[in-house]
């Protein structure tokens, strides 16, 4: 095994976080519980993974309110990184390692379906295949460039810009030589996106007038808008956008719950009057580009052109904390539970 590849132990128990119940809204501590199972030995077509990197992410929420994806007493679905210890897959080796749906414990017994990244020589970390080299990153890379690629001149907004996918997107506009403001709900990620991710400048929206804020930050309007809130902030924010300009939806964090279907403002006389193209991204319509993205993020990673912030704390209890933790803007950065030896 390569020396990127942190130490673990083998077991013939399984520890899950399992769904309890149903959540009513967000997902809470109190929505999860822990057991054990016996670990199951892969068939033909199957590969078992020893999970090392858990990740918490806010797609969870709609994947934990669905019973198709997680039914009740089941292992949260969720993304992670691990080695695979067992193989009956032939393209698939002892000591590769694996990011993809391998959920909420300690062993996953998975078939190539269930990957995102197969990584059979690590060039980084293997933390970061969760995060910079994982879905945040590869959505940044992907969605920025498939719908509303950035370059001089242009001007960019984007919401929750200190956020994990928000801070690669502020980076990689840079880069290009676009104009880069970012939006975010404290002052300490105002700052950390301005000094740390290179945004030309960064505020507040849960302070002053936000309508009043953007338009004295780009007075000919905004380019591109890449958005994760959705609600009220993009009703805010299309209404500051240029003409033929482009907004990438690529979350919706600020609405907790679509049953019933919530109501706001209208927005398609904006759509309409600024002739704006507004284009959904999903990042798991682009799984075979994967590998493509991974390598040319990990090329600015090596070259020192990127930058991301990541926690890592031991403890598969902790992990639904950290999942809550992402709807209260409580977190900081990507954070990642460690469940390999101490």
């Amino acid at each position: 095994m390569t020396s990127l590849i942190p130490a673990f132990t083998t077991s013939t128990s399984n520890r899950q976080i399992v769904l309890a119940q149903r959540p009513q809204g967000s997902p809470t501590r109190s929505d999860f519980t822990l057991r054990e199972t016996p670990v199951v030995a892969p068939q033909a077509g199957q590969f078992l993974v020893r999970n090392l990197y858990l990740s918490a992410d806010p797609v969870q929420r709609g994947w934990a309110s669905n019973p198709a994806l997680t039914p009740i007493d089941a292992p949260m679905r969720a993304l992670a990184v691990g080695v695979v210890i067992d193989s009956r897959d032939a393209s698939i080796q002892a000591g590769d390692v694996v990011y993809g749906f391998l959920g909420w414990q300690d062993y996953a017994l998975v078939t190539r379906a269930d990957l995102l990244s197969h990584i059979p020589t690590p060039r980084m970390p293997l933390s970061t295949y969760a995060g910079v080299l994982g879905m945040p990153g590869v959505t940044a890379w992907l969605a920025l460039h498939d719908i509303a690629p950035p370059s001089a001149g242009k001007s960019v907004l984007v919401s929750t810009a200190a956020g994990t996918v928000g801070s690669i997107v502020g980076q990689i506009a840079r880069q290009t030589g676009a104009h880069v403001i970012g939006l975010t709900g404290s002052d300490d990620k105002v700052a950390r996106c301005v000094d740390r991710f290179g945004y030309h400048a960064a505020y507040n929206y849960k302070t002053g007038d936000l309508a009043e804020t953007l338009a004295a930050a780009q007075p000919g309007g905004f380019d591109i808008y890449f958005d994760n809130t959705g609600g009220w902030i993009l009703d805010t924010a299309i209404r500051a956008m240029a003409r033929f300009g482009r907004i990438v939806q690529c979350g919706t964090a600020a609405t907790s719950s679509w049953s019933p279907p919530p109501t706001g403002l209208r927005n398609e006389r904006e759509l309409l009057m600024r002739a704006l193209t507004w284009t959904g991204f999903v990042i798991f319509d682009h799984v075979p580009r994967f590998s493509e993205a991974i390598d040319r993020l990990s090329d600015m990673l090596i070259a020192g052109q990127l930058h991301h912030d990541e926690v890592v704390e031991p403890g598969l209890e902790r992990i639904s904390a950290v999942l809550e933790a992402l709807f209260t803007g409580s977190n900081a950065g990507k954070t990642l539970i460690y469940i390999g030896e101490d």
